[in-house]
């Protein structure tokens, strides 16, 4: 293992162990984390313009994912956003499930003693610096919550280009406050109510490392933008999220949400 990815894993572990026993001190923290519950990395892939955008899709497509795939690393997303005049950067995301942090930890090691990985990517991997393949890549790193601790991939149909998987993620105020919206999803009921509604989620996570934290980050999916708003005018106009809104300790507990309206791409896994 390389000596940064090393360290990240043991300051990540560290973090992790001090998190559950922090958890373990008051009724609003979220449950102990088991050796069930999965990890995930979500890689934000920005472009300067759509020919960039291409080669980096050429390189998921034909060496990324089927690399992926030989470490039995499956079920990987790959979204897209929908460029409006407030979103005019292009991105791609891809969402990575982990059955614990060695794997993460491991894995660009692995891909570069991957032969057929350096070769299916070499026009990505060896490409020159004024013909690189993106502008950045952004890296967060999460952890599944009690009440859905694997991924699911979506039951939504029809095509593609006209779903909307939506990426949400909410800042808190403080760590203290983040705990209280945590335990609103777990035990609180949140998660319950989303999955009433076939919101179809495909995760619901902590972000342990990353550039907005305290957060967390979910996932729903819906086979059009139509469903989606009559989706959320339920959840809203629902009983039990009547009741959840107004419990002092729930209250406050969000300072900042970025909503994302994404696609999956054809070769992405669902």
């Amino acid at each position: 293992m390389k000596p940064f990815k090393f360290i990240l894993f043991a300051f990540l572990s560290l973090t992790l162990a001090q998190c559950r026993n922090a958890n373990s001190e008051s009724e609003n923290t979220p449950k102990l984390k088991n050796s069930k519950q999965e990890f995930y990395q979500l890689k934000i892939y920005s472009f300067f313009g759509e020919k960039q955008q291409n080669k980096t899709d050429a390189y998921l497509k034909e060496a990324y994912l089927p690399a992926l795939k030989r470490f039995n690393i499956n079920h990987v997303g790959v979204f897209k956003n929908r460029l409006t005049d407030k979103d005019s950067i292009r991105k791609t995301y891809v969402l990575i499930p982990f059955s614990n942090l060695d794997e993460f930890a491991n894995l660009e090691t692995t891909l570069e003693k991957d032969s057929l990985h350096l070769k299916s990517g070499a026009n990505y991997i060896n490409a020159l610096h004024n013909e690189r393949p993106y502008k950045r890549i952004e890296s967060i790193l999460l952890s599944a919550f009690t009440d859905m601790p694997k991924m699911k991939t979506t039951d939504v149909k029809g095509e593609r280009s006209e779903r909307v998987y939506e990426l949400r993620s909410y800042e808190s105020p403080s760590e203290a406050y983040y705990k209280r919206k945590v335990h609103m999803f777990n035990e609180g009921g949140e998660i319950k109510l989303f999955k009433r509604l076939n919101f179809n989620a495909i995760f619901y996570a902590d972000v342990i490392s990353g550039p907005k934290m305290p957060n967390l980050m979910y996932m729903t999916t819906f086979p059009n933008m139509k469903v989606r708003d009559s989706l959320w005018k339920e959840f809203v106009d629902s009983p039990e999220w009547s009741k959840l809104k107004v419990i002092p300790k729930y209250q406050q507990t969000v300072s900042h949400a970025d909503i994302r309206l994404l696609y999956p791409t054809e070769y992405s896994d669902y």
